[in-house]
């Protein structure tokens, strides 16, 4: 997100740095004084005129784009908005610049509006991926499918929705690797984010071990494990009992509810503090060992 608000400020400052040479130097001269309606012939007040329009109309879209983003809201709704809002401005401010540029070059842009309807039908069936793209992403935003923070899996892909464009969302791994993927694309999404997920912890026990005597003290463990992670843990982490009889050691099941971004600190989280729990109760986590028996 910083380097996204880096990116946009340092545009806008390009933009109205041009348009603050050009502009100056264009009334100094007189040149925008010059009557251009109609005129076809490329002169150096169009040129201008293109120049200073172009700066504008982008350092605009940059400012509303910076302000936007530097908004922070808690609401993965509303930073979706924001996101998606961002891109469409991108788009609407290069259809302002080109038919802006067609008026000053004399074009009668009414004309080829006029006859935009028949070209729409042609580009339509060329560009039905890119359509497809716009109605997916605008589907589902209006559902609610997943917005902006919210952690996603998306064909064996699992990260954070950092950015939700017109055409594609992003998708960002805890390694910071960047999946862009086309919204028509977005099928199968698994959205972990739409409830509390479980931290799963597996400890082993000795055979010998007096369970009973065990599980009397594991409620008094688990309460004093979540007083010490309220920030991860939003709920006492249950013992749902005995999930395995391994070779050589009982396997006991710890479950904890967390929020999805905190599920793999939440299980070392409690992985860490059963083993010590367990080592104060006198029950020490066994380890492979090799009997060796020697025949005479």
């Amino acid at each position: 997100m910083l380097k996204k608000n880096k990116s946009v400020l340092i545009r806008l400052i390009v933009c109205v740095v041009v348009a603050a040479i050009v502009i100056p130097v264009a009334y100094g001269t007189g040149i925008l004084e010059k009557p251009l309606v109609n005129e076809i012939n490329v002169s150096a007040a169009m040129i201008l005129k293109l120049v200073i329009m172009a700066a504008s109309v982008l350092a605009v879209e940059a400012l509303i784009t910076f302000i936007l983003r530097a908004f922070k809201p808690k609401s993965h709704r509303a930073r979706s908005l924001i996101s998606i809002f961002c891109s469409l401005l991108k788009y609407v401010a290069v259809i302002v610049i080109i038919c802006w540029g067609l008026t000053i070059l004399g074009v009668n842009v009414s004309t080829i509006v006029a006859s935009v309807g028949i070209v729409a039908l042609i580009v339509g069936f060329s560009a039905e991926s890119l359509i497809a793209d716009v109605v997916t992403g605008a589907f589902m935003i209006f559902e609610n499918q997943y917005n902006v923070g919210d952690i996603v899996e998306v064909d064996g892909f699992r990260g954070t929705v950092t950015d939700i464009g017109i055409r594609t969302t992003c998708i960002t791994d805890p390694g910071d690797n960047v999946k862009i993927v086309n919204n028509s694309a977005m099928k199968n999404i698994l959205n972990r984010s739409d409830r509390l997920s479980r931290s799963i912890s597996h400890i082993s026990i000795p055979y010998g071990t007096d369970i009973e005597a065990l599980e009397e003290k594991i409620p008094d463990m688990m309460q004093k494990i979540f007083e010490k992670h309220p920030d991860v843990m939003k709920s006492a982490p249950v013992y749902l009992g005995v999930q395995e009889l391994a070779e050589s050691s009982v396997v006991l099941r710890f479950v904890v509810n967390v929020d999805e971004k905190d599920i793999y600190s939440g299980a070392r989280i409690l992985n860490h503090d059963l083993l010590l729990g367990f080592r104060q109760a006198g029950v020490e986590c066994p380890f492979p060992q090799l009997d060796v028996h020697k025949i005479d």
